[in-house]
């Protein structure tokens, strides 16, 4: 059982870094600087998904586009937690948080070995957007995906 929590507090922003790094600076090249960017700020709105151990397990990051359209970025879920339904449990309070600010249309740059993923949640794959690949210098190659939410 998993439970999904809307930031708030610095613990769990910590707890949102903690994922990030496990996953992309020991998974993948880039380092920190890469990963923790301008976007990371303490206003940004981020999902943390806790086991029910209270153990951080999954987090994703929100950004607002404009006229009804958001990003869900960064999306991570700790190692041993993946094909668990934690990383459903991000996305999907990711995408109700986003549906009560009025977003009607979610974008999601993927690593091209996630799209499955996606999609299984609803997600439309853009691959003209394909772009790097695993011997690329982040490791993997990217692929926008997307998501109407008036089309549920």
């Amino acid at each position: 059982m998993f439970q999904a929590i809307r930031v708030t507090e610095y613990w769990q922003r910590a707890c949102v870094y903690y994922i990030r790094l496990d996953e992309f600076v020991h998974e993948f090249p880039g380092g920190v600087a890469h990963e923790l960017d301008s976007g990371d700020t303490p206003e940004t709105p981020y999902i943390l998904v806790m086991d029910e151990r209270g153990k951080p397990v999954g987090t994703c990051r929100l950004h607002y586009l404009g006229d009804g359209v958001a990003k869900i970025e960064r999306v991570s879920v700790l190692k041993e937690f993946r094909r668990t339904g934690a990383g459903r449990v991000v996305i999907t309070a990711a995408e109700e948080w986003l549906r009560e600010n009025g977003i009607r249309r979610i974008h999601i740059n993927s690593r091209d070995t996630a799209i499955g993923f996606y999609e299984r949640l609803g997600y439309v794959t853009d691959w003209s957007s394909h772009k790097g690949s695993k011997g690329g210098p982040m490791g993997f190659g990217v692929v926008d995906t997307y998501k109407n939410l008036t089309d549920e």
